[in-house]
C-alpha cells in the first residue's frame, strides 16, 4: 500500500501524550507497515536501521510496546491489518468487475459482495426474463443475533487456563459479531446452535491446542504468551487461527 486514509483527530487523541521525538516514531513505524503491509519483525533491528532509527531503539521499543501488539510472527497494529486487509479485499471485487467487462455505466452500480450483479438507479432488474437477481449467500436479516454471552461462557468452559472476559465493551462486541456473521455468510453456517458448536469443539478447542495460544513455548527473553478472547476474535488472528497457523 502506497496510500491510506489519515484522520487528524485520531491521530491527535492517539498521540497527544507523546513526545515528538515518540510521535515521529510512530508515524515512522506505522508508514513502514503499510509499505510493506506486514507487521514489524520480532527481530526489530533490521527496521530500525531502515528508518534510521539506530540512536533511538530504546524509544522504539516503548512505542512497539505501547500501539503494537507482540504475536509470533511479529509486532501488530490492529488499525493497519483492518485497513491493509479492506485495500486487498476491494483490489479483488475490482479484479473481478474488470473481468466481468470493466466498470458499469454512471446509471449502474455493482454490487461489492457479488460483482456479477448489477444494480441500477432505475430500480428495473436486468436479467434477461426480467426478474429479480437474488443473491445466493445468506440474507442479512436471516442471521440469527450473535450471542455474546453464550461464546463467552464456552471460552470460559474450554480455556480456563487463558485470561477470563472481565468487561465487553464496543469494540469487542462488533469484533465478534462479525466473526459470527462471517460464520454464515462464508462458512455456510445455518443455526445458532450450530454456530455455537463450531465455536466449541472447532475454534477453541484448536485454541486449547496451541501450545503458543496457551503460552506453553518457552523463549529466553520472552515471557509466555497467553491468548484472550478479544485477541483470537481480532480480523487478523481470527484467519490465522482457522487456517492453523498457531501450533
Amino acid at each position: 500500500m502506497h496510500y491510506y486514509k489519515f484522520n487528524i483527530g485520531d491521530w491527535h487523541l492517539a498521540t497527544s501524550h507523546l513526545s515528538l521525538e515518540e510521535e515521529a516514531i510512530y508515524f515512522k513505524l506505522i508508514n513502514h507497515y503499510y509499505d510493506t503491509e506486514k507487521p514489524i519483525p520480532l527481530e526489530t533491528q533490521s527496521v530500525i536501521r531502515r528508518l534510521r532509527l539506530g540512536s533511538v531503539s530504546d524509544t522504539v521499543g516503548l512505542v512497539l510496546q505501547e500501539f503494537f501488539s507482540f504475536e509470533n510472527d511479529g509486532w501488530h497494529h490492529l488499525r493497519c491489518d483492518e485497513e491493509i486487509a479492506k485495500y486487498h479485499h476491494k483490489a479483488e471485487v475490482n479484479q473481478k468487475v474488470g473481468k466481468l467487462g470493466g466498470r458499469p455505466k454512471k446509471t449502474q452500480s455493482v454490487s461489492e459482495n457479488n460483482p456479477q450483479i448489477t444494480l441500477t438507479t432505475n430500480q428495473e432488474p436486468l436479467t434477461t426474463n426480467h426478474k429479480p437477481i437474488e443473491n445466493l449467500s445468506l440474507s442479512e436479516s436471516k442471521i440469527p443475533p450473535c450471542p455474546h454471552q453464550a461464546i463467552i461462557d464456552i471460552y470460559h468452559q474450554t480455556l480456563p487456563e487463558l485470561p477470563r472476559v472481565v468487561s465487553w465493551n464496543k469494540t469487542r462486541e462488533a469484533h465478534l459479531k462479525q466473526r459470527w456473521r462471517e460464520l454464515f455468510t462464508e462458512f455456510e453456517c445455518k443455526s445458532t446452535e450450530e454456530g455455537l458448536d463450531w465455536f466449541k469443539n472447532d475454534f477453541f478447542q484448536f485454541i486449547k491446542n496451541s501450545k503458543f495460544l496457551t503460552g506453553r513455548t518457552q523463549s529466553k527473553d520472552r515471557r509466555p504468551f497467553l491468548a484472550d478472547l478479544e485477541w483470537v476474535i481480532k480480523p487478523t488472528n481470527f484467519t490465522k487461527i482457522i487456517e492453523r497457523k498457531y501450533l
